[in-house]
């Protein structure tokens, strides 16, 4: 099924199918019961791509059927929010008339927020030049007239913005709002709503811990800022400048005076904490005064490599988000050697699709 022609009614069979699919391939350890988090079934993504085809006087977005790796047209996008689908549609009538804005541009990325706000990128084969700019203000300005949006240019080692380059996200989350600053082209989760879920249910199996809180790849502070409330202390990695720049900002909007970030990749970590290599990066923190007793980790579709496995075993408290259940399963295979799992949860972050998110909670065994 193609994502613009996604239909609700089936989407209840689909869940339960993902369910049965997970439970299964966990079955080799001993799990509690799963805890299912469902999605919305229609306007759940935050972020969307899209190619752009030319055709004539004619200018619409595209995507690529995975099977056939036909093109078809795309005017509307039910996974999209419903602020992606209205701006996609005012901006193509701007573009397509836009001799200008329209050349040579072969791809737009949107990335919206539940709290209205909008980046739109738009991607071209061409140097962006003053005549661009002054063109693209012009349509950001009558874009603007109705929705709270920026446009960010792109083109081979160029990055032109054209005011900011990101939106700032508002989320409810427990007792609190959190605000989270998100840049274009760089790592968000895609469903806010279930990432909602998702906090909170990192945030009720933390209750009541006890030292401080280690975190890999944290990104933009997405977990770390709200977690910090359940711990005396955040120190937390991420190995992307923009991430890293982002989440000092969310530190400070959201007055989290215990959250520590350090640009620094888990492999690095790893070989920092263990004294077999000196990082300048490091200058003014020792890692010796932390007691982090509980590990997070959100690792890519990769999973953890051994070492990091290794390192994150001497942990009291593991929480281990994955976008991956194979390579999580196989993390698991060493990590059930010290730990028990006492949560297990799916985040249906990718609706009508075969992917999962899969979230376990460890406590070492006694």
């Amino acid at each position: 099924m193609r994502p613009t022609e996604i239909d609700p009614q089936f989407y209840q069979a689909q869940l339960d199918e993902k369910v049965t699919a997970l439970s299964a391939q966990f079955s080799q350890f001993k799990m509690p019961k799963l805890e299912v988090f469902a999605s919305q079934t229609l306007n759940y993504r935050m972020r969307a791509e899209f190619r752009v085809w030319h055709e004539g006087d004619e200018l619409f977005h595209i995507m690529f059927d995975q099977q056939s790796k036909e093109k078809y047209r795309v005017d509307q996008f039910p996974p999209a929010s419903k602020l992606i689908n209205q701006v996609m549609a005012d901006l193509v009538v701007l573009l397509k008339d836009n001799e200008i804005a329209r050349r040579k541009l072969f791809q737009i990325d949107y990335l919206s927020t539940l709290s209205g706000e909008i980046v739109v990128s738009l991607l071209y084969h061409k140097p962006l030049d003053e005549s661009w700019h002054a063109q693209i203000s012009k349509i950001l300005k009558q874009l603007r007239q109705h929705y709270p949006i920026d446009i960010v240019g792109r083109a081979r080692k160029q990055k032109v913005i054209v005011d900011k380059d990101f939106v700032i996200e508002r989320l409810p989350i427990g007792q609190r709002t959190y605000e989270f600053k998100q840049v274009e082209n760089s790592f968000t989760q895609p469903n806010a709503l279930v990432n909602q879920k998702m906090l909170e249910w990192a945030l009720d199996v933390t209750a009541n811990s006890e030292g401080d809180l280690l975190e890999l790849y944290c990104g933009l502070g997405n977990f770390s800022i709200p977690l910090a409330q359940n711990f005396k202390r955040v120190l937390a990695t991420e190995i992307s400048k923009t991430s890293v720049a982002a989440a000092q900002y969310n530190i400070s909007a959201n007055q989290a005076d215990n959250v520590t970030i350090l640009r620094m990749s888990s492999e690095e970590f790893v070989q920092a904490q263990a004294g077999i290599r000196k990082f300048n990066r490091l200058e003014g923190v020792d890692l010796a005064q932390y007691d982090c007793r509980t590990v997070l980790v959100d690792p890519p579709r990769a999973g953890l490599d051994d070492e990091t496995v290794s390192m994150i075993s001497k942990y009291n408290n593991i929480v281990y988000i994955s976008c991956n259940p194979e390579t999580l399963q196989n993390n698991l295979d060493l990590l059930s050697k010290t730990h028990e799992v006492h949560r297990f949860a799916l985040f249906d972050q990718f609706p009508y699709t075969h992917h999962v998110e899969a979230g376990v909670y460890l406590v070492r065994k006694n």
